[in-house]
């Protein structure tokens, strides 16, 4: 690719789940125009083949979190965790902008017929993991299932340090993870954004701060990066955190409160940038082990047109946002906290 052009027509020619935000983010193209390519999701594609691929009571591979069977040596194992099981494939029909009303009357068949592998528990009333509850708080929003129970839990289980950890309800740990805490951050917005219940943003704020005091990459304690997971972007990310899914979240949630990028996050948009090919391309990293239904990007060290789309929207906010400081006299090139 030698040109702008070229990165977008490389990125456009794309299954309709990623060619819609590309038209919607990169492109600005009129409402109509990425809404319908948006449509094409449930008919085309990532989406349909998952939506084809739901069983009648509401799940998908016969369970929740986990497939039907995988605990009691029926299910086939291989390396890592499966992701086919319920949960991972409505997080990804959500994330894909399939519209709710495709999926019909899966909430409540889901209410009637899907348990938690944790003590058995009810669908949409959560359990005890922070990025499980994260991912079924948002997709109840965006299914229409009440999950306003399971929105105060997040407050609840909030630790000192203003973050998330999925050991924590075990009192295996007391200090927040940057793991559990986007995804806990990710599910609370989305759930804002899709009921217009604010109940949750000042949970959320104090969530992101955590992020922000560690500038989305360092140990509080040390000042060192806290693990090279931070500098490894993947598509499919699941439950992984990296720099660059971070500032994904953080350049929505901006759009959302309509607040400018703070200024603590320059040292992840750097690492961004440079891992930022002369092409305009980002490479895939290590892919996440497990079985899936069907590859939705590219092996690892391949060009990902997921990552781009992921990168050159969140460049593109910092720097529009940082031009407009700049143009305003004596500011700096930063953008204003």
């Amino acid at each position: 690719m030698t040109s702008t052009d070229d990165l977008y027509a490389w990125l456009l020619d794309a299954d309709p789940a990623l060619r819609w935000q590309v038209e919607r983010d990169l492109l600005d193209a009129p409402r109509d125009h990425w809404q319908a390519t948006r449509s094409r999701v449930a008919t085309e594609g990532f989406g349909a083949a998952l939506l084809r691929a739901q069983d009648p009571d509401g799940q998908w591979a016969g369970g929740s979190f986990f497939p039907a069977g995988f605990f009691d040596g029926d299910e086939p194992r291989q390396p890592g965790q499966p992701w086919t099981a319920t949960t991972w494939v409505l997080r990804d029909l959500r994330e894909w902008g399939v519209d709710a009303a495709v999926l019909g009357d899966t909430a409540a068949r889901l209410a009637a017929n899907s348990r938690w592998d944790y003590e058995d528990l009810p669908y949409w009333g959560g359990e005890v993991d922070v990025c499980i509850n994260a991912y079924t708080l948002a997709t109840g929003a965006w299914l229409g299932a009440d999950v306003s129970g399971l929105a105060a839990w997040f407050p609840a289980h909030q630790l000192e340090d203003g973050g998330w950890n999925c050991e924590a309800e075990e009192g295996e740990s007391t200090r927040s993870s940057f793991h559990s805490t986007l995804n806990a951050l990710r599910g609370m917005l989305q759930y804002e954004q899709l009921t217009g219940d604010v109940g949750l943003r000042a949970s959320r704020h104090r969530g992101q701060e955590y992020l922000l005091r560690r500038r989305l990459m360092y140990r509080a304690t040390t000042g060192a990066l806290v693990g090279d997971f931070v500098v490894r972007f993947v598509y499919p990310n699941r439950h992984r955190y990296s720099a660059l899914i971070a500032l994904d979240y953080f350049r929505d949630a901006a759009l959302h409160d309509g607040v400018a990028p703070d200024p603590r996050l320059s040292d992840a948009v750097d690492l961004v940038r440079e891992a930022r090919r002369p092409d305009g391309t980002w490479l895939q990293s290590t892919p996440l082990a497990g079985r899936t239904w069907f590859p939705v990007d590219v092996d690892e060290g391949s060009p990902s047109k997921w990552l781009t789309l992921f990168g050159s929207r969140v460049l593109r906010w910092w720097d529009a946002a940082s031009a407009d400081v700049g143009d305003r006299p004596g500011s700096t090139s930063r953008p204003p906290a």
